[in-house]
C-alpha cells in the first residue's frame, strides 16, 4: 500500500537556512520548475529581445536628454525640430518591445498554470485510496487551485522581472560605466548590504509563503466541509460554530499575508535609501568642478537620469524575491503530490471472468494496526448469491473494498477463476464488477450522463433506458423538465435518495458485469420502491456473482448462502433456514431485526 500523502504540517517544516543564494533542495525545485518552460523557448526568445529593445530605450531616454540639452544650449534649431519625432520614435520601439515582452511571458505563465493544473489532476486519478484517506478534500483542492497559481511566481511571474529589470539595470550600468566609471564605481559600494536585506527578506518570505499555503488548504478544507453538510449545518444549528471556525483560520491567513506586507514594506525602502544614499554621493560629487570640467551639460543630466532610472527596476528586483520564495514554496508542495506513490497494478492479464471467487486465510490491517479481516477463508462460486451480514466494524466494507483491489490483503490470497487477484490488470478487474454502494455518488451533468458514465459512454439511448427501466427510474426520469437530459444539480441534491439509489442501481445494470456487489443497495428506498427494485435486483443477480451486504435482514432471506462476519472473521454460514436452526448469531440478529 502506498504511505499516506505527508500532512501540510509536516510538508511546510521551514529551514531556517533557507536564503539566497538557494539552497540545493531550493534550487532543484526551481530549475524543476524552469524544465517546464523548454517547450515554449521560442517565446522565452521573443520575451527576451522584446524586453532588451525595452532595456536599450532606457538607455536612449538618457541620451535623449542629452541630446536635447545641447541642443538648446547650441542653439541648434534643426536639432529642435527633430525632437518630436525622436520622442514618438522612441516611446513606439518602447512599446513594441514592452509588448513582445508582456505578451509572449503571459503565454507562457498561462500555458505553465494549464500543464501543472492537468497534471496535477491526472495524478489524483491515479493515487491510491490511502491518499484520500490522509487528506482532507479541501486541502487537496487547495494544491490544485492555489498552489499551482502560485507556482508561476516562481517561474514565469519572477522572469518576467529578472529579464525586464535585470536587462535595464544591466543597461543602465553599462551606460554609466561608459559614460564615468570612476562616479559609477560608488553606486556599486552598496551593492553588499542589498544583497545583505534580499538574504534576510528571504528566509521570512519563504517561511510566511508556507504558512499562507497551509491556511488556505485549511479554508478551502472548512469551504468543502459546509457545502457538503449544509443539511447537517442547518438542521443542528451548526452556522455560528461553522462562522466561528472559518474566521478563526481565515484571520491566520490574513495576519500570514500581513505579515509578508509588512516584510516587503521595509525591505523596499530599505534598499532604496541605500539607493538614494549612494545616489547622493555620486551628485555631489559629479557637481565638484574637478569632475564636470570636462563634460558638457549634456552629458552631465544624461549620466544623472540614467543614474536616476535605476531606482524602479532595482526596487522591482527586490520585490521578485517575495514572488520566488512564494512560488518555491508552492513548488514544493506540488512536487511533494506529484512524486506521490501511484496506485500499483501487478496485473498482467485480461481474462474474461466467470465469478468463481476464493478467499484463503485473508488478512487485512490498516496502516493504523486496525484489524479489518484476519484468517479469512469463503469460496463464493460463480452465480451464486452471498450475502455477509454483522454489526458494523466486521469486516464487510473491507471485504468489499479488497475485491475490488480498492485496498490490498496484507496476508492470505485472493483467486478470482483460479487467477490470482494480482495477476489481472485493475481495468479488467473493475470493468468486470459493478457496485452499487450505500453512500451514492452522482456527478452534476445529465441524468444519461450518470447513468451511462465512464467506460459505459458508448452505449446506447435505448440501453440506458432498459437500465433505467429495470431499476423503476424511467418514470421519475421522464417527469423531469428534459427527461434524461435534464441536469441533475450538484451531487445529484434535486432528486430524492430513493431516486439518486435508483439512478445508482441503473448504472450498474447498465454495466452487466459478471460480478455484483451491492452495499446496501436498498436502504434509501420507501417500502414500495423497495419492493420493486428488489425484483429488478432478482432478475439482473441471475448467473451472476452477487455479494450483498445488508443490515435488514429480511432483504437477503433469498441468498443461496450467508456468511455472518463479527471481528473479521466468519463465524457462521448457511442457507437462512440452516442458521436459523443453529439459534446463533443470524438468529438472534434476526429476531432483533423483525422485532
Amino acid at each position: 500500500m502506498s504511505q499516506a500523502y505527508p500532512s501540510d504540517s509536516t510538508k511546510t517544516s521551514v529551514n531556517s537556512t533557507a536564503v539566497l543564494p538557494l539552497t540545493p533542495p531550493k534550487y532543484k525545485t526551481l530549475l524543476r520548475l524552469l524544465s517546464y518552460l523548454k517547450p515554449y523557448w521560442w517565446a522565452l526568445l521573443l520575451t527576451i529581445i522584446g524586453f532588451a529593445i525595452n532595456a536599450a530605450t532606457e538607455i536612449w531616454i538618457a541620451k535623449l536628454l542629452q541630446y536635447i540639452t545641447d541642443a538648446i544650449n547650441q542653439n541648434d534649431q534643426s536639432k529642435q525640430d527633430l525632437f518630436p519625432f525622436i520622442i514618438v520614435g522612441l516611446f513606439f520601439v518602447r512599446g513594441v518591445g514592452s509588448f513582445l515582452g508582456n505578451y509572449y511571458s503571459a503565454l507562457v505563465s498561462r500555458n505553465l498554470v494549464y500543464e501543472l493544473r492537468v497534471q496535477v489532476f491526472n495524478k489524483l486519478l491515479r493515487l491510491p485510496s490511502s491518499f484520500y484517506l490522509a487528506n482532507p478534500a479541501g486541502t487537496i483542492s487547495s494544491k490544485l487551485i492555489f498552489d499551482v497559481e502560485q507556482v508561476t511566481a516562481a517561474s514565469t511571474d519572477s522572469m518576467k522581472t529578472l529579464l525586464r529589470d535585470g536587462l535595464t539595470v544591466i543597461a543602465l550600468l553599462g551606460f554609466l560605466l561608459y559614460s564615468n566609471w570612476r562616479l559609477t564605481l560608488i553606486l556599486f559600494v552598496v551593492l553588499p548590504p542589498i544583497l545583505w536585506l534580499i538574504r534576510i527578506a528571504s528566509k521570512r518570505y519563504l517561511k510566511l509563503s508556507k504558512g499562507i499555503q497551509e491556511t488556505m488548504g485549511d479554508v478551502s478544507h472548512i469551504t468543502n466541509e459546509v457545502i457538503g453538510g449544509y443539511q447537517v449545518v442547518k438542521n443542528y444549528g451548526g452556522q455560528a460554530y461553522e462562522s466561528k471556525r472559518f474566521d478563526v483560520i481565515s484571520k491566520k491567513n490574513l495576519r500570514q499575508g500581513m505579515k509578508v506586507v509588512v516584510t516587503n514594506s521595509i525591505n523596499t525602502p530599505a534598499v532604496q535609501l541605500l539607493m538614494a544614499m549612494a545616489m547622493a554621493v555620486v551628485v555631489w560629487l559629479a557637481l565638484r568642478p574637478t569632475v564636470i570640467d570636462n563634460i558638457s551639460a549634456g552629458e552631465f543630466i544624461s549620466y544623472i537620469a540614467a543614474a536616476g532610472l535605476l531606482s524602479k527596476p532595482v526596487r522591482s528586483l527586490t520585490d521578485v524575491n517575495q514572488k520566488l520564495q512564494k512560488g518555491i514554496a508552492a513548488g514544493e508542495s506540488i512536487f511533494a503530490l506529484l512524486d506521490e506513490h501511484e496506485e500499483q497494478d501487478s496485473g498482467r492479464l485480461n481474462p474474461t471472468l466467470a465469478g468463481d471467487i476464493h478467499l484463503d486465510n485473508v488478512g487485512l490491517v490498516y496502516p493504523d494496526s486496525t484489524v479489518a479481516l484476519q484468517d479469512f477463508s469463503l469460496h463464493i462460486r460463480a452465480g451464486e448469491t452471498v450475502a455477509l451480514v454483522g454489526r458494523s466494524g466486521a469486516g464487510k466494507s473491507s471485504l468489499v473494498n479488497l475485491l475490488s483491489r480498492t485496498l490490498n490483503a496484507t496476508s492470505g490470497q485472493i483467486t478470482i477463476d483460479g487467477l490470482p487477484i494480482e495477476d489481472i490488470t485493475l481495468a479488467s478487474l473493475r470493468a468486470q464488477i459493478a457496485m452499487v454502494d450505500q453512500q451514492v455518488v452522482l456527478f452534476n451533468t445529465t441524468v444519461f450522463n450518470n447513468i451511462a458514465y465512464g467506460s459505459l459512454a458508448d452505449r446506447t439511448q435505448a440501453d440506458v433506458e432498459r437500465a433505467a427501466k429495470d431499476a423503476f427510474a424511467h418514470d421519475f426520469i421522464m417527469k423531469m423538465p428534459n427527461g434524461y437530459q435534464s441536469q441533475i444539480g450538484a451531487e445529484g441534491l434535486q432528486l430524492s435518495g430513493g431516486q439518486r439509489q435508483r439512478l445508482s442501481i441503473a448504472r450498474a445494470l447498465l454495466k452487466d458485469a459478471p460480478i455484483l456487489i451491492l452495499d446496501e443497495a436498498t436502504s434509501a428506498l420507501d417500502n414500495e420502491s423497495e419492493y420493486y427494485i428488489q425484483q429488478a435486483l432478482d432478475n439482473v443477480m441471475k448467473d451472476r456473482t452477487t455479494l450483498v451486504i445488508a443490515h435488514r435482514l429480511t432483504t437477503i432471506e433469498s441468498a443461496d448462502r450467508i456468511a455472518v462476519l463479527d471481528g473479521g472473521r466468519i463465524v457462521e454460514l448457511g442457507t437462512h433456514s440452516e442458521l436459523m436452526q443453529k439459534q446463533g448469531y443470524y438468529a438472534q440478529m434476526y429476531a432483533r431485526d423483525f422485532k
